[in-house]
């Protein structure tokens, strides 16, 4: 790589890394993560602080113990209160007083109708109001089931289902999988577009300053074209591992709190186990490397071609309509990774950086395929530079009309 080349990358790198807006962006995405985590932390401690402790009036004499345990769970301190003429008063009392959020009380009809009444200081949230709703129906069913010497425990758990494949397809639809797959190819989407847009605009502002001339003078327009991409690439691959870091550092970190003062969420481990690894992170770097230098290609052509912004914005639509394909194809991708369909799709080399991440994550992909998808996509970035190399090679000398299709082919031709 010559000397001219590594002078580009230089300027584009600390140009726009010394910037004030790639400050405030690559801080701004830690900081936004930690705000989504520390805000409802927040109003989940003061929740549960307000809804804490419950007393719990058994009239029927049978439901308190199958209640509280599950109470107990979700995070609440429960107490039992037996049942007296003036037990309510009492107790409103001290709930009056500050002792008691509320209490519940249950009694016979509890046992044929799954009714009851709660008497609380402040509304619950609806999740609060679904916790004790769904307690006191699990324990009157539970109950009933029991006395019929039905397995209450493992019926109302939802039973077992044993699934057997009849092929060797791998398939994960489980929620969190879903979301780091669904998010990642989004995320690439916007940062691959972001980038390679910043590309375009570097090449067409030179090209309308007519700096591009003296520039030109100097070196060989492709080592110019080439080092925009190589610098803005650098800028877009040190942001993104400063998101990906500090991001895995604040969901590790912050995300088991969460969960400890919610119960009701998700497992921790669960969470923790669906975050990428290093493999996966690597293959998430590789995709965005591999699908910038296939867009940033393009887009630099469109710089060099057009003489407005408002030019390149119109020349460059058809390629970002082509993108609405694979994101609108996300979500079909992640639930049936296996069909010929989703393997046709992700094998498009200007659609695989999103998709291979998608069917990758949801665990239906075979090894050989994402080999291949990189060998397709090395293909078609060694096939944009060569066209886009000449287009760039005249049109960033060119001034006035937008050049049509035909005009575009004889440049690439006599490049």
């Amino acid at each position: 790589m010559s000397v001219n080349v590594w002078a580009v990358i230089r300027r584009e790198y600390l140009q726009r890394v010394r910037s004030k807006w790639f400050v405030i962006s690559t801080l701004g995405g830690p900081l936004l993560i930690l705000l989504l985590m520390v805000v409802p932390a927040y109003f989940l401690v003061r929740g549960g602080q307000a809804e804490q402790k419950l007393a719990i009036v058994d009239g029927s004499n049978v439901l308190y113990e199958r209640i509280a345990p599950y109470l107990v769970n979700e995070g609440l301190e429960v107490e039992e209160e037996r049942w007296y003429p003036d037990v309510v008063t009492s107790l409103r009392k001290e709930a009056t007083e500050g002792d008691l959020w509320g209490f519940i009380v249950l009694d016979e009809l509890t046992l044929d109708t799954g009714e009851a009444i709660v008497y609380v200081t402040t509304r619950p949230s609806p999740i609060r109001q679904l916790t004790l709703q769904s307690a006191i129906t699990r324990a009157v069913m539970e109950y009933q089931l029991e006395r019929r010497g039905v397995d209450a425990e493992a019926l109302l758990s939802g039973g077992d289902l044993s699934l057997e494949l009849l092929s060797e397809e791998q398939t994960s639809t489980e929620e969190p999988q879903f979301w780091v797959a669904y998010l990642g190819a989004f995320f690439l989407y916007m940062v691959i577009l972001f980038y390679a847009d910043s590309v375009m605009r570097a090449t067409l502002e030179e090209k309308t300053s007519r700096i591009v001339e003296v520039i030109i003078s100097s070196m060989e327009p492709w080592h110019l074209m080439l080092g925009k991409i190589l610098g803005v690439g650098a800028v877009g691959l040190t942001q993104l591992l400063v998101w990906i870091v500090s991001g895995f550092l604040i969901v590790a970190g912050g995300m088991p709190l969460l969960v400890s003062l919610s119960p009701g969420l998700m497992p921790v481990e669960t969470i923790l186990s669906a975050l990428p690894g290093i493999g996966m992170v690597t293959l998430f770097v590789c995709l965005f490397i591999f699908g910038f230098f296939m867009y940033s290609g393009l887009h630099a052509a469109v710089g060099a071609m057009c003489n407005t912004d408002q030019e390149a914005q119109q020349v460059r639509l058809p390629m970002v309509m082509l993108l609405v394909i694979p994101i609108a194809m996300v979500s079909v991708v992640i639930m049936q990774p296996m069909t010929a369909m989703s393997t046709w799709l992700s094998l498009f080399p200007l659609f695989s950086p999103f998709l291979i991440w998608a069917r990758v994550v949801s665990g239906g992909i075979p090894v050989w395929q994402i080999g291949l998808s990189f060998l397709l996509m090395l293909f078609t970035v060694l096939a944009i530079a060569w066209i886009a190399g000449r287009i760039y090679k005249v049109g960033i000398l060119m001034a006035g009309k937008r050049p049509t299709l035909p005009e575009l082919w004889r440049w690439v031709k006599e490049a």
